[in-house]
Parts: C-alpha cells; sequence; structure tokens
C-alpha cells in the first residue's frame, strides 16, 4: 500500500512529528511505502513565527502553494491520502476536494481545535484568508477521521460516523536514551517548553512563578519562546528550541508546568507538554483541563492546580522533597510507557489505515 501524507509543516512541527512521522519506521516494518510532503518547508518554519520577514514569508508562501499543487499530480500514484490538520492553511478545501473527486479516500488527523479561527500574532494578517468552515468539510470527505482526544472526536461525530481517537505519543525508547546528569551544588531547575503560540498561556503563572523564586531561589527555564523573553523581574533562562537540542534541555528540568486555560482552545489540546515531562521523569504540573484530566492521577502521576494558591503549593510539594520528585517521575514515565508511548499506539494507527481502505464512504 502507497501512502502519501499531507502535512502542514517540515519535521520541525510538533504536532506532525509526534502524530505521524514517529510511526513510519513502524509502517515500513509492516510493508507500507509513502511520502511525506510538508506545506511549510524547513527554512520557511525558521521565520513562520517571527514577527516581520513580511517579504520573505510571501515568497516562501507562493513557492509552497505551488509545491501544494504538484502533488494533485502525484495522487493518482497513492492509494490512500493521509492529511494531517490541513492541506493548505488557507482558502478553500481545493486539495482535499479534488482528492475525493479522483477516488482517493482520506485519512484526517487533527489535535487542536483547529475549527476555532485562531492564529499566531505574529501572521495575525492572514486571518481573513483562514476558511472557518474548512475542517468540518474535510471532515465530512474523509473515509476515517482521527481525533487526538475525546473533546476533538465530539465535534468530529458531528460530521462523520468514523472518528477514532488515537493520543498524541512519545517515542519512549528515544526519550528513555536521555540521562540526566544532575550539577553538583546547582539551584532546583523548573520549567515549561512549548513554541512562539502557546507561551501567552505561561502568563497564566507570573506571579505563581514570583513568589516561588523569591521563596526558593531556584532556576526557572523557558524553552522555545523568542530570545528575549521576560516575565518581569523574576530572572528566567530563555532557550530557544530546536530539535537537535529539545530532549537536552528537557531533561535538565527538576519540575515541569504546563498552564492551560479552560476554553474550547484549551479543552482541544493534546497534552504533549506534560507527555514529554513525564516521559523523561519529570513530575509535571498541569492546569486540570482537557486531556490532561485523562493523563493525569493528582498526586500519584502527576498535580493539577487551577488557583494560584494551588500552583504554588504543588509546586513547593515537589521543590521540598525529592522523593516525591522521584515517586511521581516514575509513575509518569510508566503512564506514557503504556497508555501514550508509540509502541503502545501504533496498532491504533494501522488499524486506522486499514479500516480506510474498508470503507464505504
Amino acid at each position: 500500500m502507497k501512502i502519501l501524507f499531507i502535512l502542514p509543516y517540515s519535521s520541525e512541527g510538533p504536532s506532525n512529528r509526534h502524530r505521524v512521522e514517529q510511526y513510519l519506521p513502524y509502517l515500513k516494518k509492516e510493508g507500507f511505502s509513502y511520502k511525506i510532503r510538508p506545506f511549510v518547508f524547513s527554512k520557511f518554519y525558521s521565520i513562520l513565527y517571527l514577527k516581520g520577514h513580511c517579504i520573505s514569508k510571501i515568497i516562501y508562501f507562493l513557492c509552497s502553494l505551488c509545491n501544494r499543487l504538484s502533488d494533485l499530480f502525484r495522487l493518482m500514484d497513492y492509494d490512500v491520502v493521509f492529511i494531517h490538520r490541513e492541506a493548505c492553511p488557507v482558502g478553500p478545501i481545493f486539495f482535499e476536494w479534488i482528492a475525493r473527486r479522483l477516488g482517493k479516500k482520506i485519512i484526517f488527523d487533527f489535535d487542536d481545535a483547529i475549527y476555532l479561527p485562531n492564529v499566531s500574532r505574529a501572521n495575525s494578517v492572514i486571518k481573513v484568508l483562514k476558511n472557518q468552515n474548512k475542517v468540518k468539510k474535510i471532515i465530512r470527505l474523509s473515509s476515517v477521521v482521527i481525533a487526538g482526544n475525546s473533546h476533538l472526536k465530539k465535534y468530529a461525530s458531528n460530521y462523520n460516523r468514523n472518528v477514532v481517537v488515537i493520543p498524541t505519543a512519545i517515542d519512549t525508547e528515544k526519550y528513555s536514551a536521555i540521562k540526566k546528569i544532575q550539577p553538583q551544588n546547582e539551584p532546583l531547575c523548573i520549567g515549561w517548553s512549548g513554541s512562539y503560540t502557546t507561551v501567552q498561556h505561561l502568563l497564566m503563572l507570573k506571579e505563581v512563578l514570583r513568589k516561588i523564586y523569591n521563596r526558593y531561589k531556584i532556576s526557572i527555564k523557558i524553552i522555545g519562546s523568542a530570545p528575549n523573553f521576560k516575565m518581569g523581574d523574576i530572572p528566567l533562562t530563555v532557550a530557544e528550541w530546536s530539535m537537535e537540542t529539545e530532549l537536552e534541555e528537557l531533561v535538565g528540568l527538576d519540575i515541569g508546568f504546563m498552564p492551560l486555560p479552560d476554553d474550547e482552545w484549551g479543552r482541544g489540546k493534546c497534552g504533549l507538554k506534560a507527555l514529554q515531562y513525564m516521559a523523561l521523569g519529570i513530575p509535571a504540573v498541569c492546569s486540570p483541563v482537557g486531556v490532561n484530566q485523562e493523563i493525569i492521577e493528582d498526586g500519584i502521576n502527576g498535580f493539577f492546580a487551577s488557583s494560584e494558591a494551588e500552583w504554588v503549593e504543588k509546586i513547593s510539594r515537589l521543590i521540598e522533597n525529592p522523593e516525591l520528585r522521584r515517586s511521581i517521575g516514575c509513575a509518569g514515565k510508566k503512564t506514557v510507557e503504556e497508555r501514550y508511548s508509540v509502541k503502545a499506539n501504533f496498532p491504533k494507527f494501522f488499524n486506522a489505515i486499514q479500516a480506510n481502505m474498508k470503507c464505504d464512504i
């Protein structure tokens, strides 16, 4: 079987890396052949979420659009078209519609509430070009829909009866190979990992982190924001994200946190930050929003915090108790290995592809 993977980003994009690319070696072992076609290529991705660079972004976008149009001529060479999120970030569903007109069955995968009119601040000008009805139209055209969590499944089920949930997965073998080296006489390091588009959620913890720093004088690391990111006068270590250094930066954390707003966008998130911390044995403190409530058992394999007082209390408990950090971290790692690893979820991924071939839609 030959599969054409239509992705929004190159490998730098965390969603297609964790939801598609990690499964490709397993598919190859099963005898599948495939081709990956991202819309945003690596050079484009490097400036995508930066302010400015307007001329370069326009040129790169036009190049990406031409590349996507050229994919229409590849369709007949493949048995299945697998679309993660969307084929093109703006405009109508021309690619998906033509694929169906050519008789191709589509598997559609999404891991965020992308049916909401949401764009990054750096690219807010394209908001007028976004098609808010696109996602439900793609869902209707698809033979099988893969949702990243039960909240997204509920939305997709309004437009398609063949919806399965496959959580965002972690390559635990890769994570287990990363060993933490604890520098002697260094303060504990707590932190957050994310992107330019989610760093706004971190601002929810501004006063929490101020109180924690004033009480313990620990190190606070922020991974993935702009280099000049600040939270008032709170001392921060800011590290730019890269695929090459991601795990080395993450493993340096003693405690990780994942704040989320309790809104439609937050409930659509798939818990990647928490899963990454947990896979490395790092105790996670998270907002009890959306899929986090399925991943974490409060006080067993992680902690929940809603109010400012709860955030301060839970982080403080972990800072003061090394054995608690160890036990929570071990339980979190076990959770990921058993329920959220690539190995545990590949059978679901494989079955979704097989079901697509049998589907009559």
